[in-house]
């Protein structure tokens, strides 16, 4: 039984060691045969790799001793460069000795064109002029080039060249010149157009105002120009003046600062709208309060004029107030003195709502437009507050932005409020002259008829 499990056990590591063609055995004789043929197969295999590699041991002497020669020959090479750069050191240094000798002062002239070169870039890449005079940037970088090297050093005509590019920065920046260039539009049109420069401070279209982008090199227009008409009036009066002339013009000295600020200021239109609905219904109360206090004008000027006249003739007229009151004395002339007085005083009790009528809506709206303004101040407050608790105090134009808008609707309460309260005062006067017209005739007339009933 052991004897069998060797023999299986052999089997199965032939059948592993490679006889992949092998027939599936039938029998233990025919395994054994088939297990004694892969063994003949791997020795015959053995002894044809020994063969191969007895063969190919001259090659690899071979070429073992060719690496070698070429190791050596690197070597020598390696020495001899090493002692040639030990050289060149000693060359370099004796040379620049030699150079910082011959030098002496001008090296530290050198330095400063370095420096000043540097600095002129930049000046020049900021400014204004550049526009029209791009191609002097690529003389200072080429002359901060060649002041950087060790090579080179440079000449008379370099050193003049940039002393007139200094004069000229200084002499344009004293100029107000036109010219053509590429400008983006606010729409993302590149355009070309005449601009408009003034010294180095402003760049400006016909009726807009332009910047400068030192780092692209663009000419865009603003986005948006100044609110204030004044401004963007004056860049068309400067386009449109003679030589020699004296023009008003809105100069930003900050280059930019100060016209920021002005694009950055909300208009009108956007202070309402920071307001929100309420501002927006404090608005139209304003309207509708505008609106009545026209028609109670028109009114009361009709009535007025119409009682002036009245006054000037004994005939009543109904078309006026006066006139019917006066035509109610003459259709009660007969009854006594008491019953007149009643008659006229109904008769002035009923043109009385005619004359007064709006005028408490008036009064009304005086007094909610501010109570409505301080609604919403309170309201935008409160969510002033809210944003203050998710992204803290930190920021101070964040709290002044949120306390803004909610002034604002103060600001429209009382812009609503303060011409309600005059034209409320001022129609409520008028109205009541007719009326102390009114009641004064009526007590003439009851006067009068008293005394001629006396008198019968």
């Amino acid at each position: 039984m052991k004897s069998f499990k060797i023999l299986v056990a052999t089997a199965a590591i032939a059948l592993s060691s490679g006889a992949a063609h092998a027939q599936e055995a039938v029998s233990l004789d025919q395994l054994l045969r088939q297990v004694q043929q892969g063994q003949a197969n791997d020795n015959r295999a053995n002894r044809e790799r020994e063969a191969e590699f007895a063969r190919q041991k001259s090659e690899q002497q071979r070429l073992l001793n060719q690496a070698r020669s070429e190791r050596t020959a690197l070597e020598r090479r390696g020495e001899q460069l090493e002692a040639l750069f030990e050289d060149n050191n000693t060359k370099i240094a004796t040379a620049t000795a030699e150079l910082n000798e011959r030098l002496g002062s001008l090296k530290e002239l050198f330095g400063v064109l370095q420096q000043v070169s540097g600095d002129t870039q930049s000046v020049f890449q900021s400014s204004l002029t550049n526009i029209e005079y791009p191609d002097r940037e690529d003389f200072l970088v080429e002359l901060g080039t060649k002041m950087a090297s060790t090579t080179s050093l440079a000449s008379i005509e370099d050193i003049e060249h940039l002393w007139y590019e200094l004069q000229r920065e200084m002499t344009e920046s004293g100029k107000i010149t036109k010219f053509q260039t590429s400008v983006i539009t606010k729409d993302g049109e590149q355009e070309t157009m005449e601009v408009f420069r003034v010294g180095a401070f402003n760049i400006a279209a016909p009726g807009k105002y332009l910047q400068y982008t030192p780092e692209t090199g663009n000419v865009t227009e603003l986005q948006r120009q100044p609110s204030a008409g004044r401004f963007t009036n004056s860049t068309a009066d400067l386009f449109s003046a003679a030589p020699g002339s004296t023009v008003t013009f809105g100069l930003d000295p900050t280059r930019g600062g100060i016209l920021a600020q002005l694009v950055d200021a909300p208009t009108l239109r956007e202070r309402v709208d920071q307001g929100g609905i309420v501002g927006y219904c404090i608005l139209g109360l304003g309207l509708l309060g505008l609106v009545i206090a026209a028609v109670l004008f028109v009114s009361l000027t009709n009535a007025s004029s119409k009682v002036t006249s009245q006054l000037k003739t004994d005939k009543p007229n109904k078309n006026n107030p006066l006139g019917r009151v006066l035509a109610t004395y003459d259709e009660n002339k007969s009854v006594d003195t008491e019953t007149v007085e009643l008659k006229l005083s109904e008769a002035v009790l009923k043109e009385t709502p005619a004359l007064t009528r709006g005028l408490l809506f008036l009064k009304v709206i005086a007094a909610v437009a501010p109570l409505a303004g301080l609604l919403g101040t309170v309201t935008g407050m409160i969510k002033t507050f809210q944003v203050i608790t998710l992204y803290g105090a930190g920021d101070p134009k964040l709290m002044a932005g949120g306390i803004s808008q909610a002034l604002v609707t103060t600001v429209l309460g009382l812009v609503v409020a303060i011409p309600m309260v005059l034209l409320h005062t001022y129609l409520n006067g008028r109205s009541r002259r007719v009326l102390s017209i009114l009641q004064e005739q009526s007590a003439g007339m009851i006067a009068e008829h008293s005394e001629k009933s006396h008198a019968g």
